[in-house]
């Protein structure tokens, strides 16, 4: 079996990050969001994997040739960017002679043990219960449990079961004969050729998917969702065991928290729910929930709900003050 993660999304609602970095290698928690993805599959006992990649493709390439030599490796330049059904038809070629399929999107983190699904005798569709399914894709199932209709962002959606991006399809020539019909028949969702088309006409053909429920999804594409997803895997039980107090003198450590090798973090309040990237430097300090990308420099700063990138520079305010009687200052405005 083959994994396929299509990269190739510009991350527009991360910016200023995803300016010189892809939206996947964005870090969280002590990794990468692509790294937690390629980790997961390779604990199913995955080793084939695709990458389509676009947007600042290079640096994905670079790390996961670095970071992973271990897994075979293939890279396709999606281009241009027509949707995920358009990526999953350009990258065709590396998977049309297997007997299965696991497709992982490259911004989402899903927490589900992947062994059963790709032991499923039939094709797997992961989903979660959400607020506002007309955001998403959403599934609808029928008596026999077997999903009858798939349906791209909704204005009135009959299930509020979402499409994780979390896909596992058995003969994967059908899929590619569904692609070859949406782009032929040129089918598109608000301008794109969506995955959710293709699956749809391999339903109405016969094919037999079902639905697997996960236990956490964190779409990666915002500060908000990128921070939850953060403080969710901090909290596993390994990030609240670190003992980080000879590393961090002069400092008060509230678990989880994890720091990354060779930082410099002296006189501060670090955590919870808060990650930091190697080769750091913090000083008089205090961060809670808060990612703070490697080889950077916080000095005197005070930081919640923060997204700090790798090389990035804040130095804050430091005070020495001599007050008298009936004083009021407010440094706040």
């Amino acid at each position: 079996m083959k994994a396929v993660i299509p990269v190739a999304g510009v991350g527009s609602k991360l910016r200023p990050h995803t300016h010189t970095q892809p939206k996947s290698l964005v870090p969280v928690a002590d990794n990468t969001i692509l790294g937690h993805i390629i980790e997961k599959i390779l604990d199913a006992g995955i080793t084939d994997f695709v990458f389509i990649i676009g947007y600042l493709g290079e640096k994905v390439e670079q790390y996961v040739r670095r970071k992973y030599p271990q897994i075979n490796a293939e890279f396709v330049v999606q281009e241009p960017r027509e949707g995920l059904g358009h990526a999953l038809w350009v990258a065709r070629h590396t998977y049309e002679h297997e007997s299965n399929l696991l497709i992982m999107l490259g911004d989402a983190i899903v927490d589900v043990d992947l062994k059963p699904i790709i032991d499923a005798p039939t094709s797997v569709l992961g989903v979660k219960k959400v607020a506002k399914p007309s955001l998403f894709g959403v599934t609808e199932v029928g008596n026999d449990e077997f999903i009858v209709k798939v349906v791209e962002k909704p204005k009135v959606p009959k299930s509020n079961f979402a499409l994780v991006g979390l896909y596992k399809i058995v003969n994967p020539s059908k899929l590619i004969s569904s692609l070859a019909h949406i782009i032929k028949e040129d089918i598109r969702t608000q301008g794109e050729y969506h995955l959710t088309d293709a699956l749809m006409h391999m339903i109405k053909h016969g094919e037999k998917m079902v639905t697997w429920g996960v236990d956490h999804w964190f779409d990666c594409g915002k500060k908000d969702t990128l921070l939850a997803a953060n403080a969710t895997l901090l909290n596993r039980p390994r990030f609240r065991t670190n003992d980080y107090s000879e590393r961090c003198p002069g400092c008060i450590i509230i678990p989880p928290v994890s720091i990354g090798e060779d930082c410099n973090i002296t006189n501060s309040i670090i955590g919870p729910n808060v990650a930091i990237g190697d080769n750091t430097t913090i000083t008089n300090s205090i961060l809670s929930n808060s990612i703070i990308g490697s080889y950077s420099e916080l000095r005197y700063a005070v930081m919640q709900n923060s997204i700090i990138g790798s090389d990035a520079s804040f130095r804050g305010f430091s005070h020495s003050l001599n007050i008298g009687d009936s004083t009021e200052i407010n440094f706040s405005q």
